[in-house]
């Protein structure tokens, strides 16, 4: 009975195991979750054998001989590796996901390519999928909130480029970073679609910039247009259409509560109440002008390639609406590149990229929230001659007529008559050539053209003024302007680059080059002007055909123009070395040649970096723990150059001003006297003096990725313009000195919960900014203003200055026991300011520090879900620690409508401690001081998608490879403080966060979908 039970129980056990080897053929599709796309090329292999194959150019793949309860393991360079159980089917469809902490990852860093993994700097690589689906004209727009050490202000503005800062602002005179499109230099890159991006790489350290010498010191974003892959034919559509819509107005009185207010102010100021009878309206001026605006985005490529051939073009049309009416922004694109392999060792190309922007007649928002909400929009007039009802435009009360017309001037009557259009076409031929097996020469002759033409027409204004018989002629003349301005770049670069692995610990990259880079600008304008009286031919206000100069005679024509020229020839080294995957060394140099300073000698200037960095995880001592699957601890210093030349492109041949005349000779002739505006002392390009430490690190199976940085930057030898003082001159020299330091820390988490098919994501980063100046030349005399922005040694690039509010004089007997103000006069009502340097007296000393532009922090969060076909992600992003200044509600010429928050305005003793007495004629109250200043910290809700990408089995039966249905809302939530349209605050170096009534930032809804055949 024992022997039975055994030879029962060994037969059970053969057949399980004869069941577990059945053999079977397992096919399928492999796509990339990112785009769709067939997954060309990736390795499929039964796990632990040597059984595998790769797929196809459609992504398809075949393997036989398979146990039915085997393993297959999918694996691809930059993707992460996918194992699925067999568990006895023949048809296994994968979606490879993007392996972000892939390191063998090839970036982009600049006259050449290098693995991630060998770079001891901070580089951060952007795909193409994280800005395709955006609706933003410019895909720079898209990456604010995603990476670190990189501020990105947005505008409302249909079209308008961003503003970026990387790490700061480094210098007085600039903080624009440069751009490099397909190698090319640029100052923008508005010609770019983003749908033919395919890469962005932003570089911020110094190991990585110095060999941009002269352009480098901003930091340096490289963009990567889409070319054709090997062995595919590919045609793709991505269009999307949605409107946008104003949700954030700002907090005005209606007219019940303007009329308590400015009652109140006019018996403030001992006036005789004001008369109402014809200003009864309560006109909500922001629905008014306001408007739902429409937005499209259409994209259609075509990629192809042969044995020795590849070839892409790429088309696009982009239309938007503005959030004010009449305001519409179109651009038109076109990529094309084609790539030849002539042999195996020699190749020749060309790419191309040519745009046509309509640019929007832009409007401004001042009148929208000062026009009074007492005037009425339209009035039906009835005109006495001809018995005819004309519908005019309702004039403004008589006290802010002469300042503030009726808002919808712009757009009534001047709507759409301020015509842009701006042509552009940049492109470069290339050759390359491999040798003696290790080298490679390309050289590469780069154009970028581009014509900006505007014309604008104002034609004469009636308005209807009940205090006055018939119609008003607010504008007594019709004109018209006209501009042309060119702009041309042609750039060189001829490098040669020799690449090498010594007994397979040894890696050695050297490149070595000459560039040069031409640039020259032209502008021409004209205006011509014919009063009313003089007006023989009125010009159509609807027929733009009309609107040329010559349309109008050269009695009041003016002119003008502007041009400059620069050119630039560089010397390049870079070599970076590797030892055994372990130890990394980089070191770069670029000596610069320019014509901007040959003037006084200093024609050439040298730029270099070094960088290390230690794979500490390849280290045997690494090898017997689990926690940590990579870390690499990296460094770098160097000398970068910025291309800031001050006030002047010509800052070495300074221009002349009228110092008066005198008469000379028997004729006694008039002679104007003319000197330099400055002397031009021994000028140079600034430099920063950059470096940077940290290190990367994965944990947990390459689930946890870390990246901590602490950056230093100094700018010096920065050129600023000293006034003159006790006989001296004025002169301009390099005597600025600015200091930015920080911490980046990017930190991400990216797993799939067991065999459910449900991937998740999640992003941070956090940047520190500490910006200080350290000199501007002499002492504090040598302070810049512009307007209540100070830019002085010892405190931050452009902080707000004015006095500290610490109260409201409440009655004359605290004004007596308070500090006596030597400034201003001041009465019950008025704000009361701090006595700062503690002298018992309120005078200009007290001024001090009330406020910065610069953030403490940035920071940006990502979430993103995958499962099937579905696909959710949200992009939010924040700042914290700056101010912005408030400066549009206040006038001593005009009386503007009030905000909400006046209502609680100090009327009486005890009334109010902040909000000051209702009389616009007491200066006290318009001064600059903390209680303009408004926080400027806001957090975002920047992006959310929701997509839907329809399966394979479907996608077979009608010829398609992909097809991806999507929703987006762009800007679905701001929490902010600051009580204008949006925190969001530009500005230049030295004056920037000042809110004079900025345009409004709109939520952005849109509907598309992504399709490939």
């Amino acid at each position: 009975m024992k022997l039975k039970s055994i030879l029962i129980l060994c037969f059970l056990l053969s057949f399980v195991v004869v069941f577990a080897q059945q053999q079977i053929s397992v096919s399928g599709v492999v796509t990339e979750n990112a785009t769709g796309d067939p997954a060309i090329g990736v390795s499929i292999l039964v796990k632990g054998t040597t059984n595998g194959t790769v797929t196809d150019i459609d992504g398809n793949y075949s393997l036989s001989n398979v146990p039915n309860n085997a393993t297959l393991v999918f694996s691809y360079i930059g993707m992460l590796t996918v194992e699925e159980n067999v568990n006895g089917r023949s048809t296994i469809n994968i979606t490879m996901m993007e392996d972000v902490h892939a390191l063998d990852e090839v970036v982009v860093i600049g006259y050449g390519t290098a693995r991630k993994r060998d770079l001891t700097g901070s580089i951060v690589s952007v795909s193409a999928s994280e800005i395709a689906d955006r609706p933003s004209a410019n895909p720079l727009a898209s990456l604010q909130g995603k990476v670190a050490g990189v501020q990105i202000v947005n505008t409302g503005r249909a079209g308008q480029d961003p503003e970026i800062r990387i790490r700061g602002t480094n210098s007085i005179n600039g903080y624009k970073p440069l751009y490099i499109v397909d190698g090319l230099f640029s100052d923008n890159i508005s010609h770019i679609n983003p749908s033919d991006v395919e890469s962005m790489e932003i570089l911020k350290d110094p190991s990585s910039l110095a060999i941009f010498g002269v352009r480098g010191a901003n930091g340096v974003i490289i963009i990567t247009t889409k070319k054709a892959k090997m062995g595919q034919t590919i045609v793709n559509l991505n269009t999307s259409f949605g409107y946008k819509e104003i949700y954030d107005r700002i907090d005005l009185t209606n007219a019940a509560q303007f009329k308590e207010l400015y009652d109140e102010q006019r018996k403030n100021q001992g006036a005789q109440p004001y008369n109402y009878n014809h200003w009864g309206a309560d006109t909500d001026w922001q629905d008014e002008m306001f408007q739902t605006g429409f937005i499209t985005n259409n994209n259609i490529s075509i990629t192809g390639s042969g044995d020795k051939s590849r070839f892409y073009m790429g088309l696009g049309y982009t239309s938007e609406e503005g959030s004010i009416q009449t305001e519409k922004f179109s651009k038109i694109t076109v990529n094309l590149n084609s790539e030849y392999n002539v042999t195996n060792f020699l190749k020749f190309g060309f790419q191309v990229n040519g745009a046509k922007n309509k640019t929007p007649d832009a409007k401004n928002v001042g009148s929208i929230v000062r026009a009074a909400p007492i005037a009425p929009v339209f009035y039906d007039y009835l005109d006495p001659l001809t018995n005819q009802t004309e519908k005019l435009l309702h004039t403004m009360p008589e006290f802010q007529r002469a300042q503030l017309w009726n808002p919808l001037v712009e757009t009534y009557i001047r709507g759409n008559h301020n015509l842009g259009v701006n042509h552009r076409v940049a492109g470069n031929i290339y050759g390359e050539v491999n040798f003696l097996k290790n080298f490679t020469f390309r050289t590469t002759l780069s154009l970028d053209y581009t014509i900006n033409e505007a014309r604008a027409f104002s034609p004469v204004v009636y308005f209807y003024n009940p205090d006055i018989p018939g119609k008003e002629n607010v504008q007594d003349r019709q004109s018209i302007s006209q501009l042309k301005s060119t702009e041309y770049a042609a750039q060189g670069d001829h490098i040669l680059t020799y690449q090498n692995t010594f007994d397979n610990v040894h890696s050695l990259t050297v490149m070595g080059g000459v560039t040069t880079n031409y640039r020259e600008f032209s502008i021409l304008n004209g205006t011509r002007r014919e009063l009313l009286d003089n007006i023989y031919f009125t010009i159509p206000n609807d027929n733009h055909d009309k609107w040329w100069l010559s349309s109008l005679n050269s009695d009041g024509a003016t002119n003008s123009s502007d041009q400059w020229r620069r050119f630039t020839m560089s010397y390049l080294l870079r070599a970076l070395y590797s030892y055994d995957n372990k130890y990394l060394l980089n070191g770069s140099f670029r000596r610069d040649g320019s014509s901007v300073f040959r003037g006084v000698g200093n024609t050439w200037e040298n730029f270099y970096s070094f960088g290390t960095a230690w794979v500490v995880s390849e280290e045997g001592f690494m090898k017997d723990q689990n926690a940590i699957d990579y870390l690499k601890l990296k460094g770098s210093w160097g000398v970068l150059g910025t291309e800031n030349t001050g006030t002047s492109v010509y800052p070495t041949y300074p221009e002349l001003t009228s110092v008066g005349s005198a008469v000379f000779g028997p004729n006694e002739n008039i002679i104007p006297g003319y000197t330099k505006i400055y002397n031009v002392q021994d000028l140079k390009w600034e430099k920063t003096y950059s470096w940077e430490a940290g290190f990367e690190m994965n944990l947990l199976d390459q689930r946890l990725r870390i990246e901590p940085v602490y950056y230093s930057k100094r700018t010096k030898d920065i050129i600023v313009l000293l006034d003159s003082r006790g006989g001296a001159f004025n002169s301009l020299e390099n005597l600025g000195d600015i200091e930015n330091k920080g911490w980046e820390l990017t930190a991400s988490w990216n797993d799939q919960i067991g065999n459910s098919g449900l991937t998740y994501s999640i992003g941070a980063n956090l940047t520190t900014i500490n910006n200080k100046v350290i000199s501007l030349g002499r002492d504090e005399g040598d302070a810049i203003y512009e307007g209540m922005a100070r830019t002085v040694a010892g405190q931050p690039i452009a902080y707000f200055y004015g006095y500290q509010v610490k109260g409201i004089y409440q009655n004359n007997e605290d004004i007596k026991q308070s500090e006596p103000n030597n400034v201003f006069t001041v009465k019950p009502g008025d704000l009361k300011f701090s006595d700062v340097n503690g002298d018992g007296v309120i005078d200009q000393d007290d001024r001090t520090m009330i406020g910065k532009p610069t953030p403490d922090f940035t920071y940006g969060l990502n979430f993103n879900l995958g499962y099937k076909g579905f696909d959710f992600g949200v992009d939010m992003m924040g700042v914290y620690g700056n101010e912005i200044y408030r400066d549009w509600d206040t006038s001593s010429f005009a009386q503007f409508n009030y905000l909400m928050k006046r209502m609680n305005r100090w009327h009486g003793e005890g009334t109010s401690n902040w909000e000051p007495i209702l009389e616009p004629s007491r200066a006290i109250n318009r001064a600059y001081s903390n209680y303009y200043i408004e926080d400027g910290s806001f957090f975002r809700i920047r992006n959310v998608q929701l997509g839907y990408r329809f399966p394979e089995s479907l996608l077979n039966k009608i010829y398609m490879k992909s097809l991806r249905v999507y929703a987006n809302v762009q800007n679905l939530k701001t929490w902010s403080k600051n009580t204008g349209y949006t925190p969001e605050i530009g500005g230049s170096a030295v004056r920037s966060g000042v809110d004079g009534g900025t345009y409004p930032m709109p939520a952005i809804y849109t509907f598309g979908l992504n399709l490939t055949f």
